[in-house]
């Protein structure tokens, strides 16, 4: 398969779809630019190269065409500056517009195309946008791994027009290489940590996980269906009540398929939803009408902890508490920190996926101390689930 690094792009005109669908504040800074350096090193490949760089992306959930909020523009001086050079602006993805920018260009320029989704098309998956957008250039890369999961025009459409030549970026190669590191060749012993609010949102994920790992650890709001399950008084935290027998029936798979499933013992409760909130900590299974779980308790970060220091290959997905207010942060931050002490010093392999889970490991500075950032947060439990991602079918095809 061809790869980045044994393309030459010299001389070609390389559209790579990337994921800059970045958060801007309301006088356009961005507040995250995670996803554009992800896919700095891509670009510049394509650059010193000798190659033009013509980069797509959406931003937000535009409406019925142009709106200066989602323009890209926005994003031209930060990245210009992050490449140490003049990105060159296109107003319009296809047309004369981009065309005149692109034929423009110089070897080694790098161009970005106005927003995507100022066409509904593109998230049609239409077929005469994408080859609108295909007439721009001559080898097609995909980076956005965020998007793979969507068979959009840029995403998957797209790569019908480049047969021969149409390959994945870093970014996307690094997070296939990432995921399956830990789901198809791990080293042993293999846990997965799953928080967040809802069984019914990883289900597929967990039973799949099943069959891979050693330790199944559960946070999260989710921990509760499994406290109530088991007979356990758990206040006003929340429960998916349809949902208690196939947490009990979790835990007998676990048992036959010798996973150890680690469930809380104790948890931080509070009296109301809010960092104002009077607390105490008491058993998880025995928690007073009207207070609710909102962390994992200190008993509770010891085991996982330990756990996690045993751990060859770790998986994270989902907080262990509502790591968004001080007071519950607690439990997130002691398995985010257990995660870099046994990456950084048992050689552990650490793979930080899921919109939260990322938010944390950033909060908390340890980005660096983790083997692996994920940057698609639906296409990674897409993928954990087994699906198949049309973006990633259709490099592959």
């Amino acid at each position: 398969m061809q790869t980045i690094d044994n393309y030459n792009f010299s001389k070609k005109k390389a559209l790579i779809r990337v994921d800059f669908n970045v958060p801007l504040d309301e006088k356009y800074t961005i507040t995250d630019d995670t996803r554009i350096t992800a896919a700095i090193p891509t670009i510049k490949k394509i650059s010193n190269d000798g190659g033009i760089a013509i980069l797509m992306s959406h931003l937000g959930r535009p409406k019925g065409g142009y709106s200066e909020k989602y323009s890209l523009k926005h994003i031209v001086a930060h990245l210009s500056n992050l490449l140490s050079q003049q990105v060159l602006f296109a107003e319009d993805c296809i047309g004369e517009k981009a065309k005149a920018v692109v034929d423009k260009a110089k070897a080694g320029d790098v161009v970005l195309l106005e927003n995507l989704r100022f066409y509904e098309e593109e998230e049609k998956g239409d077929e005469n946008f994408a080859k609108d957008l295909a007439s721009l250039g001559n080898v097609y890369v995909n980076d956005a791994f965020g998007t793979a999961h969507r068979a959009h025009a840029s995403t998957t459409i797209i790569a019908k027009f480049f047969p021969n030549d149409k390959l994945f970026g870093y970014v996307m190669a690094g997070e296939i290489l990432s995921i399956d590191k830990v789901l198809k060749h791990p080293e042993h012993p293999v846990t997965a940590i799953l928080g967040g609010a809802k069984i019914s949102d990883k289900i597929k994920i967990i039973t799949r996980l099943l069959d891979k790992v050693d330790n199944l650890i559960i946070g999260g709001g989710m921990a509760f269906t499994f406290v109530k399950a088991n007979g356990g008084n758990i206040g006003k935290s929340l429960v998916e009540e349809d949902k208690m027998s196939l947490a009990l029936e979790i835990a007998k798979m676990a048992k036959e398929k010798n996973v150890k499933l680690y469930i809380p013992t104790d948890a931080i409760v509070a009296d109301q939803f809010s960092n104002e909130a009077n607390t105490a900590t008491c058993l998880v299974n025995n928690i007073k009408e009207g207070w609710m779980g909102l962390d994992i308790g200190p008993e509770t970060q010891k085991i996982f902890t330990e756990v996690v220091k045993n751990s060859a290959s770790i998986l994270w997905n989902g907080p262990m508490g509502v790591f968004e207010m001080p007071k519950f942060e607690n439990g997130t931050k002691s398995i985010a920190e257990a995660v870099a002490n046994a990456t950084q010093q048992n050689g552990t392999y650490s793979l930080i996926g899921g919109g939260d889970s990322v938010a944390a490991i950033n909060k908390y500075h340890l980005a660096d101390k983790v083997s692996y950032v994920s940057t698609g947060g639906g296409a990674m439990l897409e993928y954990l689930e087994g699906k198949e991602l049309p973006g990633i079918k259709a490099i592959l095809n």
